[in-house]
């Protein structure tokens, strides 16, 4: 899917610095988040061989760090899931709204996203320093510091915190009625290819 909506400020170049800071901020985590896939996959699979090779000396401490990584990586995408409308969501009820009252509806979501966001984002770094402070460490062989996990729930909640923001500002002073009412519409998701075949 493509970056957001800016039609409200085509031409200019705030839209263009825009849209390529929304470009490279979805690279960003994208990226971030394969990088995780991928080290998560070699943890395991060193772990299996080593199982299999050397018991004696194969690592205790994989699924931990798996958990970990997983953890972050959900972190991480739940932002995505924001910019792509991916979050659970009652649809149903909104497609039966006049587009009108799906506006305000969806500036409502926003607020209340951004208030259970801030949420996350103030008890999770309140978790992080008790972490800090108690020095905790996993009771692994590793002893993994806890505060990286925990680290976790604060920046994905300011990752889905800034998101809200941009969502918020579309559907209120950029809002589109063509592109950003609930339902999907086949001239956007479409390819031009498959929507020639019903459009002729």
């Amino acid at each position: 899917m493509s970056g957001p909506d800016v039609s409200g400020l085509a031409g200019s170049s705030a839209a263009r610095a825009f849209a390529r800071a929304a470009s490279i901020w979805n690279w960003i985590e994208r990226t971030l988040v394969g990088l995780l896939g991928a080290f998560a996959m070699i943890i395991a699979a060193v772990q299996v061989f080593g199982r299999y090779i050397d018991p004696a000396n194969a690592i205790n401490w994989a699924e931990e760090v798996i958990v970990y990584v997983a953890v972050w990586a959900i972190m991480i995408i739940s932002s995505q899931l924001v910019r792509s409308n991916g979050m659970v969501r009652p649809d149903l009820v909104l497609r039966l709204l006049p587009t009108r009252v799906q506006r305000w509806v969806e500036v409502f979501n926003c607020l209340v996203a951004l208030a259970f966001t801030f949420g996350m984002i103030w008890y999770g770094w309140v978790v992080v320093g008790t972490a800090l402070l108690l020095d905790q460490r996993s009771s692994s062989d590793l002893q993994f510091p806890m505060w990286i996990y925990y680290t976790a729930l604060p920046t994905g909640g300011v990752l889905m915190f800034g998101r809200y923001i941009i969502r918020l500002i579309r559907y209120l002073f950029f809002f589109d009625p063509d592109t950003m009412t609930v339902g999907h519409n086949l001239a956007h998701e479409a390819p031009s290819d498959l929507l020639a075949t019903f459009t002729e």
